[in-house]
């Protein structure tokens, strides 16, 4: 099942897409938060759907996409994970995982404007493929770990490499910024994507492919991550990993790094988890 939401932001709704179209379910849950993954959402709502498709509004094909789940309690990266982009980035590959965070006020639907921050010269893109955690995860086994997990979805990991890199303190400074976490266009649920390791992810900006990678190149895979995440920290339903992005960011580009400006039109995608766009514009 694609679970999606729509509407205007501040104003949005669950929906669930089948076939290219949406259909708002809101008469069976509030939204795709945390409540509605903690009971056991997904495998209700798809008993709830079979029985009452019939009666769902059809969503407007004009409508916005929101983000495919509500704000959730912590937006959790992963830094450097595949080789690629340890290697331009001039770091060395790490040995655990690299984990920050990223604020969720930075989420936003998969085609609203990226907005440029105050002071920026080095907004950069990363496409990644993102986890969305479907119960309680503390201490949990590898091999366990995707029994936890209720879907996946595109993300584009946005980065302003000053803050991050060049003010001292933590990455999350440069990744926090508002609108720097599209998430979606939907979560495609766990059952309905078996191989995480063999999926192509891209990104072109203004029609140039910059990404052109697949998570087979992952240094950690997304079993050993949400268990890895797990004996730090609570994973509650909901809950976002960003799994890291391949080579091509603007920061590895040579002969010189390029960065993203006002008009720059960003596009990305994973096999079967859709595609997004972003128009970049500048902070007003």
């Amino acid at each position: 099942m694609k679970l999606c939401r729509y509407g205007n932001i501040d104003n949005e709704f669950p929906a669930v897409l089948i076939n290219g179209t949406r259909y708002d379910v809101s008469a069976f849950t509030n939204d795709f938060d945390e409540k509605f993954f903690v009971n056991d959402g997904i495998a209700k709502l798809t008993t709830w759907f079979e029985a009452n498709k019939s009666q769902c509004k059809i969503v407007n094909s004009s409508e916005r996409w929101a983000s495919c789940v509500a704000r959730p309690s912590k937006i959790i990266c992963i830094g450097l994970n595949y080789a690629d982009h340890a290697a331009e980035s001039n770091m060395a590959i790490p040995k655990e995982p690299i984990v920050f965070f990223k604020s969720t006020s930075s989420l936003v639907g998969p085609n609203d404007d990226l907005v440029i921050p105050k002071n920026s010269k080095k907004t950069d893109w990363e496409v990644e493929l993102a986890v969305i955690i479907g119960k309680k995860a503390t201490y949990i086994e590898e091999a366990n770990a995707l029994d936890y997990v209720a879907g996946f979805a595109l993300h584009n990991d946005y980065s302003e490499r000053a803050f991050q890199l060049e003010r001292g303190g933590q990455w999350v400074k440069g990744k926090s910024c508002d609108t720097f976490a599209p998430l979606g266009p939907w979560l495609l649920t766990s059952d309905e994507l078996k191989d995480t390791n063999n999926l192509r992810l891209w990104l072109t900006v203004n029609g140039k492919t910059y990404q052109d990678g697949n998570t087979k190149n992952f240094i950690f895979d997304v079993s050993y991550l949400v268990s890895y995440l797990s004996q730090f920290m609570t994973l509650l339903p909901g809950d976002v990993i960003s799994t890291g992005t391949p080579a091509g960011v603007g920061l590895g580009q040579k002969p010189e790094p390029v960065y993203l400006k006002p008009g720059d039109v960003i596009e990305l995608g994973i096999d079967g988890l859709g595609t997004s766009k972003q128009l970049a514009k500048a902070y007003q």
